[in-house]
């Protein structure tokens, strides 16, 4: 569905993406990670025919989207909420849109209704909330019933409700067989929402794989557990082999080095009741920041390296 080769873009002597190459999959949602700065608003741009790449091509159901004869009916794209004239009204800014691809009245009043913007579909756009301007660019992007979705942080500015929507409503369009490049920090979403990850780095591509081998490859998985004889349970279970720390009441357990089925073998056998026992393992957010660990471009410490000493 879509397809980068080579992908590489410069700018003067800045290079933004380099030799970035991997393919979507209809029937998925794709999760888009990176630091700022990592190339990845480039490389959407790339896709949806805003910047030319300077080397390399990206193409959606085999083609250039630009050479497409209904781009808007391929792939619709929200990349930036604010790119809408505050003077219009989101009905009128939507009717403009489907006028230059021939979509009818009826589809706009779809959007308007699927995104929840049909009770302020009068009003100015520059009266809308950050939120308000995500939803108007999400029914855009869907005006033409595309077969892909490019979304470039879609829950920035939405309430809780909003956010969920967006979960939903991208999980429902995948599952119709469809496509979605998905960028988002939110790692936490982005880990319920997500069923691939492609991370950048420094306009790399340094990860491309299934969520769930991204998380099975963390390094942390602890097991905790909570008993009334934790003591007696954790001098049985170094006895395995495991490594335990005792919390300060003598009733929790945090382990390494075993399985939690061990821990409730070895429990059974004594006699030991548990009241607790569940596996920590990596999450996305610690997953996502060893991967990029190295390739932050603008980090933290090195801003306050460069600070002068307080007087």
């Amino acid at each position: 569905m879509i397809e980068a080769r080579g992908l590489t873009k410069r700018f003067g002597d800045k290079t933004a993406v380099q030799d970035v190459s991997f393919s979507l999959q209809a029937g998925q949602v794709t999760g888009f990670l990176g630091p700022n700065g990592a190339g990845k608003s480039t490389t959407m741009r790339m896709l949806m025919g805003l910047d030319r790449p300077s080397e390399g091509g990206i193409t959606v159901l085999g083609k250039p989207y630009a050479e497409h004869r209904n781009p808007l009916c391929i792939a619709g794209a929200l990349l930036d909420a604010k790119g809408v004239h505050p003077g219009r009204s989101a009905r009128s800014h939507l009717q403009a849109l489907a006028v230059t691809h021939g979509i009818s009245r009826s589809r706009v009043d779809q959007v308007l209704e699927l995104t929840g913007l049909e009770s302020v579909a009068q009003k100015r756009v520059g009266k809308f909330s950050l939120g308000m301007g995500q939803r108007l660019g999400i029914a855009a992007a869907l005006l033409g019933d595309p077969e892909v979705l490019v979304l470039d942080e879609p829950v920035n500015g939405l309430d809780p409700d909003g956010v969920l929507w967006v979960r939903q409503f991208v999980r429902a369009f995948a599952a119709e067989g469809r496509t979605v490049l998905l960028s988002s920090h939110l790692m936490s979403e982005m880990a319920q929402t997500a069923d691939h990850l492609i991370v950048l780095g420094r306009g790399r591509v340094i990860a491309d794989a299934p969520i769930a081998e991204l998380l099975a490859s963390g390094e942390r998985r602890t097991v905790r557990v909570v008993s009334p004889d934790a003591i007696r349970l954790g001098e049985l279970l170094r006895a395995e082999g495991a490594r335990s720390t005792q919390r300060a009441d003598n009733r929790e357990l945090v382990l390494e080095g075993i399985a939690a089925e061990r821990v409730g073998e070895v429990a059974a056998a004594h006699g030991i009741v548990l009241h607790a026992l569940s596996t920590d393992a990596t999450s996305l957010e610690e997953a996502y920041l060893a991967l990029t660990r190295s390739e932050v471009e603008y980090s933290t410490d090195e801003h306050h390296a460069d600070q002068p000493a307080a007087a």
